[in-house]
């Protein structure tokens, strides 16, 4: 190898190692050892609708090992469990990144698939959709609604992301990834693929708006809005009030029994005038001094505080999930929150890289034997209905002949 080629080599891989050796991973769970790490909600243990999350890879899958994540089940129940972070920690000048995968094995119908990042100020142990938290990230399918949850807590509130970001329905895992930046921009990736990214400021609503409607402005007196205006030059044809709406109908006939002094005159029908053409208006034309919809120009807005720290979460301290389903069965895995998208990348390919084209053909092989499953049904049910309508026609065949046997033995005695 030439010597130029080993030093660009060199180079290369320090620095690859030099960037790595700064990434920190703050949580990383793929539950090989289980639910050690979580602790569960006493949130709806009372009213008996508590669910359980279950350690399994599910009812398909491509690696069990790999796989294996946290269930939910049995249906229509609410789910919440949370883990803590070896520390608190804050993203102050560095990248954040929430990943996670979910599979709804089960078809989700109705339910909530996302996780949470809270702060060292929530209170966990009714962990529930009422306490406090910083991110919520993830799918959320329910009817009509197909989403990726993107959601920030800023002095208080809730901000949900202006434009909807579509999220997976069918039945594979799929990894979900919230990248947050320290210049305040972001991307939400599916199966690494970005789906969205921008700006934070501009796709929620974070700050007041930079600019207003100047509340003082007034429309201009001599500010024309009419598109068109009638052309005065447009002039009343002559006769043309003289033609009426209705006439008597020239084809109707007085009745043969019409008796004058009994009914009256008779007068013919009124039907609709084909000459008349409706009331008069002057043709329209282009306005030469249309000026368009007066609209009050932008002003500055003096509400309006810049904040560049947007991204910016100070003591994040536990992550965890709290969710609602109709038709459980979701399985969650390969939980990671770090500053390097590199490593979260790296564990999605390491994970669901590595084994979503095996749980395609598992899937695949399952649905192809409820497939015969369901014809050798179908087929046995055709069978069994064709068997009883014979029987039924043995029965009716048996009934005719006994019938014909006794008229004729009637028949004989008399």
């Amino acid at each position: 190898m030439p010597v130029m080629s080993k030093l660009v080599g060199a180079a290369a891989l320090l620095a690859f190692t030099a960037t790595n050796a700064h990434a920190t991973t703050y949580f990383k769970e793929d539950f090989a050892k289980g639910m050690t790490k979580w602790k569960a909600s006493t949130w709806k243990e009372n009213d008996g609708t508590k669910g359980e999350f279950t350690v399994t890879a599910g009812d398909f899958f491509g690696d069990e090992k790999i796989n294996t994540g946290i269930k939910t089940g049995p249906d229509a129940r609410f789910f919440a469990t949370y883990a803590d972070f070896d520390k608190p920690f804050t993203n102050e000048g560095k990248d954040l990144v929430f990943q996670f995968s979910a599979k709804n094995e089960q078809g989700i119908d109705c339910g909530g698939g996302y996780f949470k990042l809270l702060p060292k100020s929530s209170e966990m142990k009714d962990f529930s959709g009422d306490t406090p938290y910083s991110i919520m990230f993830g799918p959320d399918i329910c009817g009509a609604t197909k989403r990726v949850h993107a959601i920030f807590t800023y002095k208080g509130k809730n901000l949900l992301k202006k434009v909807d970001v579509p999220c997976e329905t069918d039945k594979h895992t799929h990894v979900y990834t919230l990248h947050v930046k320290p210049d305040n921009t972001y991307d939400i990736l599916v199966d690494g693929e970005s789906k969205a990214s921008g700006n934070l400021e501009d796709d929620w609503e974070f700050l007041k708006p930079k600019t207003i409607k100047d509340p003082d402005a007034t429309k201009p007196d001599d500010w024309d809005e009419r598109a068109q205006i009638p052309d005065e030059s447009d002039v009343k044809p002559e006769g043309w009030d003289d033609i009426p709406a209705e006439i008597p109908d020239p084809e109707a006939e007085q009745p043969e029994d019409w008796d004058e002094e009994d009914d009256g005159t008779w007068e013919a029908p009124m039907i609709p005038n084909p000459e008349y053409k409706g009331e008069w208006k002057q043709k329209m034309i282009d306005n030469p001094d249309y000026k368009g919809v007066w609209v009050a120009p932008d002003i500055d807005n003096p509400e309006y505080e810049a904040d560049d720290k947007l991204y910016l979460y100070k003591d994040l301290a536990y992550v965890g999930t709290e969710i609602w389903q109709v038709k459980a069965g979701t399985v969650f895995d390969n939980i990671i929150v770090t500053d390097d998208i590199k490593e979260a990348d790296k564990f999605r390919q390491d994970t669901y890289g590595a084994t979503i084209e095996a749980e395609k053909e598992a899937l695949k092989e399952i649905e192809e034997k409820k497939r015969e499953e369901e014809e050798a049904k179908a087929k046995e049910a055709e069978e069994e209905r064709k068997k009883l309508e014979a029987e039924e026609e043995d029965e009716e065949e048996e009934d005719e002949e006994d019938e014909e046997d006794d008229t004729k033995e009637v028949k004989d005695e008399l």
